[in-house]
């Protein structure tokens, strides 16, 4: 994947000098330009921008003044320092106001591309996964109250987003210039993604303070609103409350995927269990929080062989499905 690197200086001869450089020695890297902080932050705005290295000594916004931005709009982005002024004092300041690098002028080409391949290999050192749930894998990180940076791309659309968990608590989320809670229903929209996990988080502030559960709830509302199921495809009203126990559930479930899925979706079982009742009450009452209402199916995902649908009720129903069933089909269809 490319990833955009963006540099700023108001030595225009320096600037395509590393760009040239740069681009020579490493092809992931595509580099953007800019002659002073504010240039820097419009093409923050406009690009989606991995790491930045800039000058200190700039007109209309310096490098000092364009850390602060990043740090308050942009803190997941790592940033270098390039300075000819560096002394102890001053690098600890700069580390101090967010700098993850600092780079003594003069230096080569090739020490800043090693000191920018180090940060951007970190921000993947936790592994990647593609075409996965970002809400059941997010939810492993909140059990596991993991300290790290989650940077997710949406399978259809290709869009990026941030997200940022301290001791397992999501602080921020970031989708372009739209942060905190924002940025977050509009990730946890996305069904789809290939993530990647870097092992720390440079968030101190807490932007969200809601617990993950509610936050993808109403994720999925706000989805399930902008895109209603188009009319040849809604299932009969009130087919599923027909199917009073698990064997007719599953009978029923199984000859409607027998029709309208094929052979690449599969239902494996359907039973009561009442040790999921605390879990089910648990999601009802956060639907009722967020004025939602009770609970009426959930789609659960904990990383096994098969998924389970769960229909709460008098008694509450599991259906255990392949994952590769269609999703929001089955769900609609069974919430009918």
């Amino acid at each position: 994947m490319i990833r955009n690197v963006l540099i700023v200086d108001d030595d225009r001869e320096m600037l395509l000098d590393l760009q040239e450089g740069l681009c020579q020695r490493d092809p992931s890297f595509a580099v953007l330009m800019a002659g002073n902080g504010v240039e820097a932050l419009e093409s923050l705005r406009s690009h989606d921008v991995s790491l930045v290295v800039t000058d200190l000594k700039m007109p209309l916004m310096d490098g000092q003044g364009l850390l602060s931005a990043i740090m308050q709009h942009y803190a997941d982005i790592p940033v270098i320092v390039m300075t000819g002024f560096g002394t102890p004092d001053r690098e600890r300041q700069l580390r101090a106001s967010g700098a993850a690098e600092i780079i003594a002028k003069p230096f080569s080409v090739d020490r800043l591309a090693r000191q920018m391949a180090l940060l951007l290999n970190q921000q993947n050192e936790g592994g990647t996964l593609h075409h996965v749930s970002s809400a059941t894998f997010l939810q492993l990180i909140e059990m596991e109250q993991k300290t790290c940076t989650v940077r997710l791309e949406h399978t259809r659309s290709g869009r990026r987003g941030i997200l940022s968990f301290v001791q397992g608590e999501l602080f921020d989320a970031r989708v372009g210039e739209v942060q905190g809670l924002n940025a977050a229903y509009q990730i946890f929209g996305w069904e789809s993604v290939s993530l990647t996990l870097q092992n720390s988080c440079p968030i101190r502030q807490n932007r969200i303070r809601k617990n993950l559960c509610p936050l993808i709830l109403e994720a999925a509302r706000r989805r399930d609103e902008k895109t209603p199921s188009p009319p040849d495809e809604s299932p009969p009203r009130g087919s599923v409350a027909a199917a009073a126990g698990p064997g007719e559930l599953l009978a029923h479930v199984r000859a409607w995927i027998e029709k309208e899925m094929g052979d690449d979706c599969s239902v494996e079982d359907a039973f009561e269990d009442p040790s999921w009742n605390d879990r089910i009450e648990r999601l009802s009452r956060h639907g009722e929080q967020l004025n939602l209402g009770r609970l009426v199916l959930a789609w659960v995902t904990w990383g096994e062989p098969r998924d389970y649908i769960v229909r709460p009720g008098d008694p509450h129903i599991i259906v255990a499905v392949n994952p590769k069933c269609p999703r929001e089909k089955l769900i609609q269809h069974l919430g009918g």
